[in-house]
C-alpha cells in the first residue's frame, strides 16, 4: 500500500489551525465555519422552540411550497428516516401539515402552516442581530463578497459537484 502514495516528504500536512496550507485546509476552513454558523444559528431558534433541521424543512416549504417527503430529503440533505421525524415534529407544533397529493394517495405534500410561516420570519428577525455579531470582523463590503465567493462555490456556473 505505501509504494502506492506518493512520495513527498515536503507535502503539506492538514492541521486544521489558521494558516493551513494543505489539500484539505478548504474543507476543514468550511467545516469549521459551518459549525461557528450553525451553533449562533441554534441560538437564535432556541427561543422559538425549533432546530437547524426544523428551520431547514420550512426554509424548503416557503421557497418551493407544498413539497413531497423524498424532495424534502433531497433538498436538505436528509434520509427518509430523519425528515419522517422532522415533519413529525413540525406537525406537533402546529408548522406544517401533510396533504394528500391529488391523484397519488401514496404521497403525501408537506405544506407549511401559516404559524409555521410567522415562526419563520420571527426566526429571520431574532437571527439579525446574531448573523451582524458573525460578520463583525470583516470590513466593509467583506460579508457580501464573503456570501458571493461561497455562493459562487456552492453552485458553480458549470454545475459541476
Amino acid at each position: 500500500m505505501t509504494a502506492d502514495l506518493p512520495n513527498r516528504a515536503t507535502a503539506s500536512r492538514a492541521t486544521d489551525r489558521p494558516g493551513d496550507a494543505s489539500p484539505f485546509a478548504l474543507g476543514l476552513l468550511l467545516r469549521q465555519a459551518h459549525w461557528r454558523v450553525a451553533t449562533v444559528m441554534t441560538e437564535a431558534l432556541r427561543p422559538l422552540g425549533i432546530e437547524l433541521r426544523h428551520f431547514a424543512v420550512l426554509i424548503v416549504l416557503v421557497d418551493r411550497g407544498p413539497t413531497v417527503q423524498r424532495d424534502l430529503a433531497a433538498a436538505t440533505g436528509s434520509d427518509k428516516a430523519g425528515i419522517m421525524r422532522v415533519v413529525d415534529d413540525l406537525e406537533r407544533k402546529g408548522l406544517a401539515v401533510r396533504k394528500t397529493v391529488p391523484g397519488d394517495r401514496r404521497v403525501r405534500a408537506v405544506e407549511i402552516t401559516p404559524q409555521g410561516v410567522e415562526l419563520f420570519d420571527a426566526a429571520h428577525v431574532a437571527a439579525e442581530p446574531l448573523a451582524e455579531r458573525l460578520v463583525a470582523e470583516l470590513g466593509p463590503g467583506e460579508p457580501e463578497q464573503l456570501r458571493d465567493l461561497l455562493t459562487r462555490f456552492a453552485y458553480p456556473a458549470g454545475g459541476e459537484a
